[in-house]
């Protein structure tokens, strides 16, 4: 199986607000970036969809080294968090249904594809990959402000 590391963010203008997402994929030197937006979203959206729209980026099953800043997507796995919610039957600690379910659903079918490590970085630090997607991010969120004025 291929090595991929992908990198990944999120982000939103107010929450709920305009969102975008960015991800950097690498593979053997050669790097390729996916972005898209919503009109009116939420970070935590914005952050799983980058994951999500990578690993959809993948012909193939793959070993992926995942980055993410997300403590939401990072715990989530880590943390178990999501097996969990599937034994509560969606719900959270508090037992309310869990947010996001739709792209947790999408998410745990790629995971069960790809061999997914995720691993936390700070943002807003000098992982300078990190840095770019929430460039890319935002630029997303400007391109969709730009649209709707």
């Amino acid at each position: 199986m291929k090595n991929v590391e992908i990198y990944t963010d999120g982000a939103c203008s107010g929450n709920p607000g305009p969102g975008g997402y960015g991800a950097i994929l690498s593979y053997k030197g050669h790097e390729k970036i996916i972005s898209g937006g919503e009109e009116s979203t939420t970070n935590n959206r914005m952050e799983l969809m980058a994951v999500i729209c990578a690993l959809e980026t993948l012909k193939e099953k793959c070993n992926v080294d995942l980055y993410t800043d997300s403590a939401y997507v990072c715990n989530a796995i880590s943390e178990k968090w999501i097996e969990d919610w599937q034994l509560k039957g969606w719900k959270n600690s508090k037992n309310k249904e869990v947010l996001n379910m739709d792209l947790w659903l999408r998410l745990l079918s790629l995971l069960e594809y790809h061999n997914v490590s995720f691993h936390k970085v700070k943002g807003h630090s000098t992982v300078e990959k990190n840095n770019r997607c929430d460039e890319i991010a935002r630029s997303e969120i400007a391109k969709l402000n730009k649209n709707l004025s």
